[in-house]
């Protein structure tokens, strides 16, 4: 699933969490074995293909939600859920859509979504199954017994592989020290950390779908996922092609959004970063510009970090300059040229003679 369909999933799930009012209506519809079909969203596109029904516009509440839902026809909501707007309506989508269902609620809502681009909620009535359609994607609801077990799941995948990324990033910080920096390790990092996104990107569907269940899990999830993207922006930084025009951000979606099988293909990830790669990736020699490890190191603004970059080019030049050369850049000046300097031979000789940091031995990317 791609980057942006994950981000629409979430947002839906979200809406209809445990512990808002209109998963409390859900519930009630449940319990009542009624069945509904339910859109969420009163744009033009959507009252086009409503027809019948009668005009409430009250404020929602679960026990008046349920109420309507015990008629034939559909509900349509406010596009924040927050007012009943019509009920005992016949939706008529394009019959020329195609749609995987057979009933005809389901039939009717996967085309409505798909019409509309708007969030439409299906409960059958025989089987008390909440199925969601929005856009081209659809997605049943479980049990939340299941969908904790499944997020247990997925929260201590996450965190193994994470752990991976966090070593893969140390042997990269002294293989930039040494000055001997492969495309291999670069795509390796930008791939682990794609892989470690679309992982948090699961639990997070867990945590939405449990709605208030799920706030320790969300809790653990952004205490693992501090600063994953930041550092996966900045290796971008640090080793786009010169001749690459997009931007970092830009190259980070384009690499997340590779299926699973094209992302374990690493020359995939190097020719989004813009190389042009025939022989083995590991001998193919790079520099970082420096971005990362400054950042870590000292925070600078923005145009004494460009002006850093432009003048020495890359983190091996910044290192070997002498204070007198780094206080040359406009705004730098010595005082804070020096303490560049200082904390750059620190860090440096932090991780390649403390032991728990003197990591030399590669990981494989999965």
């Amino acid at each position: 699933m791609k980057e942006k369909d994950q981000e629409l999933l979430l947002n839906s799930l979200k809406r209809i969490a445990p512990g808002t009012d209109l998963r409390t209506g859900i519930e009630y519809i449940l319990q009542g074995k009624t069945g509904a079909l339910i859109v969420v969203g009163d744009s033009e596109s959507v009252l086009k293909i409503v027809d019948g029904g009668f005009y409430i516009g009250c404020s929602f509440t679960p026990a008046r939600f349920y109420e309507l839902a015990k008629m034939d026809g559909a509900i349509i909501l406010s596009q924040d859920a927050s007012r009943i707007l019509y009920a005992n309506t016949h939706l008529y989508p394009n019959p020329l859509i195609k749609t995987s269902e057979t009933g005809t609620r389901h039939r009717t809502a996967e085309r409505v979504a798909k019409q509309t681009k708007t969030l439409v909620i299906s409960i059958s009535q025989k089987r008390d199954v909440v199925t969601i359609y929005i856009d081209n994607l659809k997605y049943m609801l479980e049990e939340p017994r299941i969908v904790l077990s499944k997020a247990n799941q997925a929260l201590q995948t996450l965190s193994k592989y994470k752990e991976g990324l966090d070593n893969l990033l140390i042997n990269l910080t002294i293989r930039e020290i040494e000055d001997m920096v492969s495309l291999y390790d670069v795509v390796s990092i930008l791939q682990r950390a794609a892989i470690v996104q679309k992982t948090e990107k699961e639990v997070k569907r867990y945590i939405y779908e449990l709605g208030t269940d799920g706030r320790l899990l969300s809790m653990q999830m952004e205490e693992l996922m501090a600063n994953v993207e930041d550092e996966s922006i900045k290796v971008i930084e640090d080793y786009i092609s010169n001749d690459n025009k997009l931007k970092p951000i830009e190259v980070k979606s384009f690499i997340n959004d590779l299926s699973e099988e094209d992302l374990f293909k690493l020359d995939n990830i190097a020719k989004i970063l813009g190389y042009k790669v025939e022989n083995n990736l590991k001998e193919f020699i790079v520099q970082p510009r420096g971005i990362r490890i400054i950042s870590e190191i000292k925070r600078l603004p923005d145009n004494l970090m460009k002006g850093l970059i432009d003048k020495f080019k890359n983190l091996r030049n910044i290192m070997d300059a002498s204070v007198e050369q780094l206080s040359e850049i406009q705004g730098m000046g010595r005082v804070r040229a020096s303490l560049l300097h200082d904390r750059l031979k620190k860090f440096s000789e932090y991780y390649l003679f403390n032991e728990p940091y003197a990591y030399k031995g590669g990981i494989s990317p999965r």
